[in-house]
C-alpha cells in the first residue's frame, strides 16, 4: 500500500504516512464518516491508525465498547481514568481528545485540566481520588499490584463488573498511549476547544 506523506510545511497526523480514503478498507471508511456526520471531523487517531486497517478496526470495536456504549462505570468516571493514565504517560493525543470529553461529561473544565496536568491537584471526591490512585498505581506500578488494592476500590462502591471495567480502561489507555505517543499522533485542533 502506498501512503500519503504530508508535504514539507504541512501539518503531519503522525510519523508515519496516513493513508487516504482510497487505501483503506470499506469499514474504516464508513467510521470516518460516521464521525465525520456525528462529531463534526474525523480523529486524527482514526486516521493514524488506519495505516493498518483491519487491526485499527479491532481496536475501535474494543475502545468503543468500554469508552462509548453504557458501561458499570460512568462516562464521566472512565473519562476520568482515560485522562489520568494519559497524563502519566505523557501521551499529548490522549490527554488532550480524552481532556476534552472530560470537560464535557464533567462539565468543569478547571478539574479536566487540572486531572491532565497532575490529578492530586484536581478537587476530586472520594471515589474519584480511589480511581485515580489505582490508575495510577497500575499504571506506574503493576507488579505490584495486589488483592489489597481492591480494598479501596470496595470501600467507595465499586462492585466486580465496576472494578473489571475499571482495569480493562485503564489497560486500554497504557496500550494505546504507547501506540499514540511511539508514532507521534498529533491530536485535532477540535479538541482544545471542545467542552470549553
Amino acid at each position: 500500500m502506498t501512503t500519503t506523506q504530508p508535504e514539507a510545511g504541512t501539518n503531519r497526523l503522525s510519523f508515519l504516512p496516513v493513508p487516504d480514503e482510497t487505501q483503506v478498507p470499506e469499514g474504516v471508511r464508513k467510521l470516518w464518516g460516521k464521525a465525520e456526520a456525528n462529531i463534526g471531523f474525523v480523529p486524527n487517531v482514526f486516521r493514524a491508525q488506519a495505516v493498518n486497517g483491519e487491526q485499527f478496526l479491532a481496536w475501535w470495536n474494543y475502545f468503543n465498547l468500554l469508552l462509548n456504549k453504557e458501561g458499570y462505570l460512568t462516562n464521566a468516571e472512565r473519562e476520568l481514568v482515560a485522562v489520568v493514565v494519559s497524563g502519566i504517560n505523557r501521551c499529548l493525543y490522549c490527554a488532550v481528545s480524552h481532556g476534552a470529553a472530560l470537560r464535557e461529561f464533567g462539565g468543569d473544565p478547571q478539574k479536566a485540566d487540572a486531572v491532565a496536568v497532575n490529578w492530586r491537584h484536581a478537587d476530586l471526591t472520594e471515589r474519584e481520588r480511589t480511581l485515580a490512585e489505582y490508575a495510577e498505581k497500575l499504571t506506574r506500578h503493576p507488579a505490584e499490584v495486589t488483592a489489597a488494592d481492591l480494598d479501596p476500590l470496595r470501600a467507595v462502591g465499586l462492585d466486580d463488573h465496576q472494578i473489571m471495567e475499571l482495569v480493562q480502561v485503564i489497560g486500554m489507555f497504557n496500550m494505546t498511549n504507547r501506540i499514540s505517543s511511539a508514532l507521534g499522533f498529533v491530536p485535532n485542533a477540535e479538541y482544545y476547544r471542545q467542552g470549553r
